[in-house]
């Protein structure tokens, strides 16, 4: 029985080999049978970096002048020797003389959302030898040796159930090569604002409703992850506002083409 059930198998298979229509029947039922294996339709990306929690947060702004534990004037940043001026003048924190996140008196020029940690890839020529090695964008973000791989990086800064997106324009507080706290998984050093680990503009301050000096947690986010809002809208170093323009250029150009198609 057993030898005659084997030569049937046998006889079947020949049979399905020299028969192309009655093997091709068998393969459609066979992929009909399988389970359909979806892509996921979720469009956010994997979050790549962690946060670090519970970090002192004091607030800092652009043409500060030194005094009390600030020790360093604000004119100037790590990357922006022209700050003050390239931003469009004093980032007043009093909020008696701002509205919707910006001082009255002008128009930043800049992201009003900015924040600063306390490391800086720049050396005074090219960037500092551990730079490659710890920043994890660096190969992404690199520019040639004159250009800092961190400035304009946004970072996520919560507090409670709100959460702010900055992007971070200087290097502190009082410390310039933390990497180990900023990349990795170390707390920030002791200073004189009580270990403070971030410091962050008037607008962030207004938006989470932080006190002078706070606790905060944050991370760094890649753009994708950045949605929009107050921080979304001002400054030629803006993300958004760079790819707005982008946009608007390639559709005034699509434009122009179909114009000159048409004069023909």
């Amino acid at each position: 029985m057993e030898k005659r059930c084997s030569l049937g198998f046998f006889c079947f298979a020949l049979f399905i080999a020299y028969d192309p229509a009655f093997a091709a029947q068998i393969e459609a039922v066979t992929e009909k049978d399988k389970p359909l294996i979806r892509k996921s339709s979720s469009s956010r990306p994997a979050r790549r970096y962690p946060w670090k929690t519970s970090i002192v947060t004091t607030v800092f702004w652009i043409g500060e002048r030194p005094g009390g534990h600030n020790l360093v004037p604000n004119r100037t940043s790590a990357w922006d020797k022209r700050w003050t001026q390239n931003y469009g003048g004093f980032d007043d924190p009093n909020p008696a003389h701002r509205s919707n996140y910006i001082p009255v008196k002008f128009t930043p020029r800049q992201n009003p959302f900015y924040c600063a940690l306390p490391y800086n890839d720049k050396a005074r020529t090219g960037h500092h030898s551990e730079a490659p090695r710890v920043v994890p964008w660096f190969e992404e973000a690199y520019q040639g040796p004159a250009v800092s791989t961190c400035k304009d990086r946004w970072v996520a800064i919560r507090k409670g159930n709100r959460i702010a997106y900055a992007q971070w324009e200087d290097a502190g507080p009082f410390q310039t090569d933390h990497w180990q706290y900023v990349f990795g998984n170390e707390r920030p050093k002791p200073n004189l604002n009580k270990g403070a680990g971030l410091d962050v503009s008037p607008a962030v301050r207004d938006y989470l409703g932080l006190k002078q000096t706070d606790v905060t947690d944050w991370r760094f986010v890649d753009f994708s992850e950045v949605p929009r809002g107050p921080w979304s809208t001002l400054g030629e170093n803006n993300t958004f506002v760079i790819n707005g323009r982008k946009k608007s250029v390639k559709v005034d150009e699509g434009l122009r083409r179909k114009k000159v198609e048409l004069a023909r």
